[in-house]
């Protein structure tokens, strides 16, 4: 079979590496040598129903476009560890998703990701069209099962009195933790917060605790880093302020939810610590459109990884920003090429400023991307302010730039319009990543393109497009 088009660089592969040492780990195997068995696949049926016909033209017949079925890449391989069985890795390219038998904690493994890098290479990397193994169609029927749970809504329960009461309780705790929130806050200002010290700090973990105790996750949250902000630089109490005062709206703002615009009180309840069932999202309306992926990125948050995936729709020009979450010492299994272009379904969270999204249906794999619009410094700016109108919690507001030169200065970086006399700052609180000195290197001190996200101390960079190279984004 022919997929030249479909193969992605090796830059694209490498941007999925949950890490470095994954990076430098999968380059290494990403030569035929420990490699056997291995093939590729357009879709990929469950063990014995691939008919009469068999191979390939049967996998197609399976599953709805974009669904795990029908039109699905599918790349495998056997690799030669430290012991006498072979580690089997089968990646589908389409969403992608990676399964490998190694024990590895990290998505996608190393194995995985030499396994790509091979496939990259064309002919040279020897992956070949072939018949999908037994442990290959078994582990696709399992995506096939999974995805359609995914999209089923929860049944009915079976007593919907007793789950109203559950809700009116949950209702009401939250209600009293966010006034006993608000009288807190109230108390603190009133003893003054350039005094706070270590018994302030004590106080507000206990008070966090008593958030939780209340079903409040997002106060419980937002108050534990009220904990962390006394003492912490120059300017704390500018900060501590800040904070307090985001909460108490927060913690007024749910007392009197009824009376607030629907989109409004969405977002409301979700910062307290609401959520929203994903199947729900996706049998209600979602949003196609072919999906630039403009950027991936790790954060350690407590036990968790959370990795935040930002999109760019092309026909529409909708930001969406999709979350995915592992345990301690595991990487998100969710996981898309920044800089492919990925035709799918999303359905986003309710909000007055909606961008959180749920992932649906993908429709064929990935494909190259390009440099995506971008907009100057004052623009940016004017849609951020727009955005903080409508939700004033925003923590982050996606912007493309462009184009933009980095320029040093002595407080830090900024972003200049290069056609222009505006400029953004970088967020101080990134000033350390090594990432700043890879944009200024694709640079070179011409204008480039750059996407990150824009919050109230500045912009974070995180993916630069040179023109010299539109179709080969740079991780910041």
């Amino acid at each position: 079979m022919e997929d030249t088009e479909q193969r992605w660089s090796a830059e694209q592969v490498l941007a999925l590496a949950p890490d470095a040492a994954s990076s430098k780990a999968g380059t290494k195997l990403g030569v035929p040598g420990p490699w056997s068995g291995t093939g590729l696949s357009e879709g990929c049926a469950p063990p014995g129903a691939e008919g009469p016909a068999g191979g390939v033209a049967a996998a197609r017949a399976g599953g709805e476009d974009g669904e795990p079925g029908g039109g699905v890449l599918m790349v495998w391989g056997l690799c030669a560890g430290s012991g006498k069985t072979p580690y089997r890795t089968v990646v589908d390219v389409t969403a992608p998703a990676f399964k490998c038998s190694c024990p590895s904690r990290k998505f996608p493994c190393k194995h995985a990701l030499g396994l790509l890098l091979l496939w990259s290479q064309g002919r040279e990397g020897g992956v070949a069209g072939a018949e999908p193994p037994d442990w290959v169609r078994e582990w696709r029927a399992g995506r096939q099962a999974t995805a359609t749970r995914r999209r089923t809504p929860r049944a009915e329960v079976a007593d919907p009195a007793a789950a109203r009461r559950r809700a009116e309780r949950r209702a009401s705790r939250v209600a009293a933790g966010a006034a006993e929130l608000d009288q807190r806050l109230a108390d603190s200002l009133r003893s003054g917060l350039a005094s706070a010290g270590h018994e302030d700090r004590r106080i507000w973990q206990e008070v966090a605790a008593r958030m939780m105790d209340a079903q409040a996750p997002g106060l419980a949250s937002w108050t534990r880093e009220l904990a962390v902000i006394p003492g912490s630089g120059g300017d704390w109490p500018t900060r501590l302020l800040e904070e307090q005062s985001l909460l108490h709206l927060l913690a007024r703002g749910y007392l009197g939810c009824d009376g607030l615009p629907e989109g409004l009180a969405a977002t409301v309840r979700t910062r307290v610590g609401f959520t929203a069932d994903t199947a729900e999202l996706l049998a209600g309306p979602t949003v196609r459109d072919r999906w630039l992926v403009l950027s991936q990125q790790d954060a350690l948050e407590g036990q968790l990884t959370t990795r935040r995936i930002w999109l760019l729709g092309a026909e529409r020009g909708r930001a969406a920003l999709l979350l995915g979450f592992g345990a301690t010492g595991r990487t998100p299994e969710l996981s898309l090429p920044v800089g492919r272009i990925v035709d799918a379904e999303l359905a986003y969270h309710p909000g007055a400023v909606p961008l959180r999204a749920a992932l649906g249906p993908q429709h064929g794999a990935p494909e190259p991307g390009r440099i995506p619009p971008a907009v100057a410094v004052g623009e940016a700016l004017g849609a951020y302010g727009e955005a903080l109108r409508a939700d004033p919690w925003l923590d982050e507001w996606p912007v493309v730039l462009g184009p933009v030169v980095p320029v040093p200065t002595a407080n830090g970086w900024q972003l200049a319009d290069a056609e222009g006399d505006s400029a953004l700052p970088v967020d101080p609180r990134r000033l350390d990543r090594p990432g700043l000195w890879r944009l200024a290197a694709v640079s070179g001190g011409t204008p480039v393109t750059v996407f990150g996200s824009l919050g109230h101390r500045g912009f974070t960079p995180l993916t630069a497009w040179s023109p010299q190279a539109p179709g080969d984004p740079v991780r910041l």
